[in-house]
C-alpha cells in the first residue's frame, strides 16, 4: 500500500443518510485514511448518532466528523402491509439531508483555503448538497453510486437510445426484472429532486464493486460512459475484509451459540434495515425455518424509521411457542447485530437476504451464498447477479411473484436446498472461490489494491 504523506490534500465525504448508503461511504472513508490523508465526514446529527452506533470505525486522528442539526423532520413507523416496498417512511429524513448544503460551503470554506486540494465524495443522491463545489477552484468532485456494477450498467442502457445487445447480454435482458414496484411514487419523486447534473461538475464516478466480481460490467460502463478526465473506480469491498476484536467492544450474545455450531450448519437470515415484512409473511417465514430442522439465526427486527431514536418499534410476533419450540437450532434476534462478523463466522454456510448491495458485498467478501428474496429498489437486480450471473445464490422468491405471500413450504425447500443438499455445496464452494479471490485482490499487488493505490494517487498528484 503506498502512504501518500500529503496533509495539504483532504478529502470530503458527503453520505446520504440510508444506513446502507452511510455504511459504505463510512468504510470507504477508513481505506482512505490509511493512506494518512484526513477524511471529513459531514451528516445530520440524527444520523451521526445513528451511524455511531451501529458502524465503530477506528478512532484516530485521520477521520473527524461534522454533525449538524437540520429542521425537525416526522418520523411516521414503516407500513409492513404497503403493496410497494420502498422505505417510503424515510423519505422526509432524505429530504431533511438536503439542508446540509450550506453547512457542507461553509466547511468548504472553512478546508479549502488551507488545503492544497478538497476532494469531495459524495454519494450521487447528496448532489443538491454538494452543488456548490463549482465556486471553488482547488476542490474536486467524485459522485459515489452504490449499485452494483450489474444494476448500474443496465440503468443506464435502458435510460439511453443505445445499440441492440447480442450474444448472453441479450439473454440476460429478457429475463431482466422489472422496475415495477422497486419503488414508491414518493419514492420516485424524491430522487428526481435530487437530479442537479452532477455529471457537469464530477471528475468520476467510485463504485463499491470489485472488477473480480463484475469486471465484465465495469469494463461496459466504462467503454460507453467514461472518457477524457473522467473515470469509473472500482474500488470495492469497502467493507473490512479480516475481522478484528476490540477488547474494549463486548461481543454481542449471539456469538455464545453461534461458536459452539458446527462448520457452514448455520443459515443467517435477515433483510436489511428498509424492509417492513407483514406479520402473516413473518409467520410462515418462521414455520418455514422450524420445519426446515436447519440451524439458523433469524434477525427480526422492523425497518428503520426516520429517526431511529423516535419513539417505539414495532413488536413483531411470532408463532405461539416458536422459539421454545427451535432453541436447539434457532436464535432470534430483534436487535442491532454485527452482520459482517457473522457472515465470516465458521459456522455461518449460508444467508437468507433482501439483496441489498450492502448485504451482498458483505456476503460475497466473505465467501457465504444466499437465498434472495428481492423487496425494493435495485434489489432485484443485484438477486439476478447472484443468482443467474454469478450462480452463488438461489431464490427464495423473484420478482415476478413478487405480490405473493411466500408459503412456509417455500421457504422450507429453499432452507433445505441451500442448507441440506448436493446443490447447496456446490454453491458454497463457489461462494467460497469467489470470496477469496475477492479477499486477495485487496492484498498488496492485488487488482483493487492497486485500483485504490491509483485513486489515492490521482487526487494527490
Amino acid at each position: 500500500m503506498t502512504i501518500i504523506e500529503q496533509p495539504n490534500i483532504v478529502v470530503v465525504v458527503v453520505p446520504f443518510t440510508a444506513q446502507g448508503h452511510l455504511n459504505q461511504l463510512l468504510h470507504l472513508s477508513r481505506l482512505i485514511a490509511t493512506y494518512n490523508i484526513p477524511v471529513h465526514v459531514i451528516t445530520t446529527t440524527t444520523h451521526g448518532r445513528q451511524a455511531n452506533t451501529r458502524i465503530p470505525l477506528p478512532l484516530n486522528n485521520t477521520i473527524h466528523f461534522h454533525h449538524y442539526p437540520t429542521p425537525h423532520f416526522p418520523s411516521p413507523p414503516p407500513d409492513p402491509t404497503a403493496a410497494t416496498k420502498f422505505p417510503t417512511q424515510l423519505i422526509p429524513s432524505f429530504k431533511s439531508a438536503m439542508h446540509l448544503r450550506q453547512p457542507f460551503v461553509d466547511l468548504l470554506s472553512t478546508l479549502s483555503p488551507v488545503a492544497k486540494r478538497v476532494v469531495v465524495v459524495h454519494d450521487y443522491l447528496m448532489g443538491p448538497v454538494v452543488q456548490d463545489v463549482v465556486l471553488y477552484n482547488n476542490v474536486e468532485s467524485y459522485m459515489f453510486s452504490c449499485c452494483s456494477a450489474f444494476a448500474s450498467f443496465w440503468y443506464r442502457h435502458e435510460a439511453t437510445d443505445r445499440p441492440t445487445l447480442d450474444g448472453e447480454l441479450a439473454v440476460i435482458q429478457k429475463e431482466l426484472p422489472t422496475n415495477e414496484d422497486c419503488y414508491s411514487m414518493d419514492g420516485w419523486q424524491f430522487i428526481a429532486s435530487t437530479d442537479v447534473s452532477c455529471n457537469k461538475f464530477s471528475s468520476g464516478t467510485i463504485y463499491d464493486v470489485s472488477r473480480v466480481i463484475e469486471g465484465k460490467y465495469v469494463d461496459l460502463i466504462e467503454q460507453e460512459d467514461y472518457q477524457d478526465r473522467k473515470k469509473l473506480w472500482a474500488l470495492g469491498p469497502f467493507n473490512p475484509i479480516e475481522i478484528t476484536h476490540d477488547s474494549s467492544n463486548k461481543r454481542h450474545k449471539l456469538f455464545d451459540w453461534l461458536d459452539k455450531q458446527a462448520h457452514n450448519s448455520v443459515l443467517y437470515v435477515s433483510f436489511g434495515t428498509t424492509t417492513s415484512i407483514s406479520n402473516e409473511q413473518v409467520q410462515e417465514i418462521a414455520l418455514g425455518l422450524e420445519k426446515s430442522k436447519q440451524r439458523f439465526i433469524w434477525v427480526l427486527r422492523d425497518a428503520d424509521k426516520g429517526d431511529i431514536f423516535d419513539g417505539e418499534i414495532r413488536k413483531i410476533e411470532l408463532p405461539e411457542g416458536f422459539e421454545n419450540r427451535v432453541w436447539e437450532n434457532g436464535l432470534v434476534v430483534v436487535d442491532w447485530v454485527p452482520q459482517l462478523e457473522i457472515l465470516r463466522h465458521p459456522a455461518t454456510g449460508g444467508f437468507m437476504s433482501h439483496c441489498g448491495w450492502n448485504s451482498c458485498m458483505e456476503s460475497m467478501t466473505m465467501g457465504v451464498p444466499m437465498t434472495a428474496w428481492p423487496m425494493h429498489s435495485d434489489q432485484p437486480r443485484n438477486a439476478m447477479l447472484i443468482t443467474r450471473v454469478l450462480k452463488v445464490g438461489m431464490y427464495v422468491r423473484d420478482w415476478t411473484r413478487r405480490k405473493e405471500l411466500v408459503s412456509s413450504t417455500v421457504v422450507e425447500e429453499v432452507v433445505k436446498r441451500l442448507m441440506a443438499s448436493e446443490e447447496g455445496e456446490e454453491m458454497r464452494n463457489r461462494a467460497a472461490e469467489l470470496g477469496g479471490r475477492v479477499r486477495q485482490s485487496m492484498m498488496d499487488g492485488g487488482v483493487t489494491r492497486m485500483e485504490l493505490d491509483s485513486f489515492v494517487e490521482h487526487v494527490s498528484r
